[in-house]
């Protein structure tokens, strides 16, 4: 087994390794310097884990798919995606770019995780207290999910019907057509991949320039500029040292998420 996983904060990858550890699956960041059409063939089933991004795959993800969509036909996979709210289908829309190879679903499941949306009001910081329920709540589910996928149980959360409606109202706004890779021309997806602001008290660290997963930051003369590649991963909102970005909201972040 072959683990492939999408983290922007940390909540994916914590979910990824765990998840790992105990299948004793290889686990490879599709960040990372890799032969990822080597590994894919290599491994009879794959376990792609990532965040829901308005109940659609993050563009980054699906970018990749479209590159090793050869590879993995014929494949066993596994959806596990976090959340920070119910996002309907968010496991099940991986399925809706895969149309053109034949890929057995043997499990998908949605972990809930703590909050990393750090500059939308209404979405406050999560507490100790609550970062730690939620993380034993998500190490009980991984453990079940392990236990079932050994003793050959299929579940699939997500895919039924009412899950379907409900993420096809967010993730038409969103992103549109979920079997595209790309996004639709008025999507928020599409629209925010110009909607990050550099405040005036940047300093120039460069820290956005090498952590940003789309490379959509540049340091121009001393000045950091977005180059129109955002996919609102929240890595460089939550990593900035002086909280000089934002992302589609233009409103600085009142506390950063540290990750798990």
């Amino acid at each position: 087994m072959l683990t492939l996983y999408f983290s922007a904060t940390g909540n994916t990858e914590y979910i990824a390794r765990l998840f790992s550890r105990q299948m004793g699956a290889k686990c490879l960041s599709i960040e990372s310097d890799a032969n990822f059409a080597q590994e894919i063939i290599a491994h009879g089933c794959i376990a792609f884990c990532y965040p829901i991004y308005g109940s659609r795959v993050p563009r980054i993800l699906r970018e990749f798919v479209a590159q090793h969509m050869g590879d993995l036909d014929g494949k066993k996979v596994i959806i596990l995606v976090t959340q920070v709210a119910f996002s309907g289908d968010g496991a099940r829309v991986f399925t809706d770019m895969l149309f053109n190879c034949a890929v057995d679903v043997i499990y998908a499941e949605h972990f809930y995780m703590p909050n990393n949306v750090s500059n939308i009001l209404i979405l406050r910081k999560p507490s100790e207290k609550s970062v730690k329920r939620r993380l034993v709540k998500a190490e009980e589910k991984v453990l079940a999910v392990c236990q079932d996928i050994n003793n050959g149980i299929v579940i699939r959360r997500g895919f039924s019907r009412f899950s379907r409606i409900l993420g096809s109202i967010q993730g038409k706004l969103w992103q549109g057509d979920s079997s595209k890779i790309g996004s639709s021309a008025l999507s928020a997806e599409s629209m925010s991949k110009t909607g990050v602001k550099i405040r005036k008290d940047c300093t120039a660290c460069n820290l956005c320039v090498s952590i940003c997963p789309m490379k959509n930051f540049a340091n121009e003369q001393g000045s950091i500029r977005p180059k129109g590649n955002c996919m609102v991963c929240y890595r460089c909102i939550n990593r900035c040292p002086k909280r000089a970005i934002t992302v589609m909201v233009n409103i600085r972040p009142r506390w950063q998420y540290e990750g798990v």
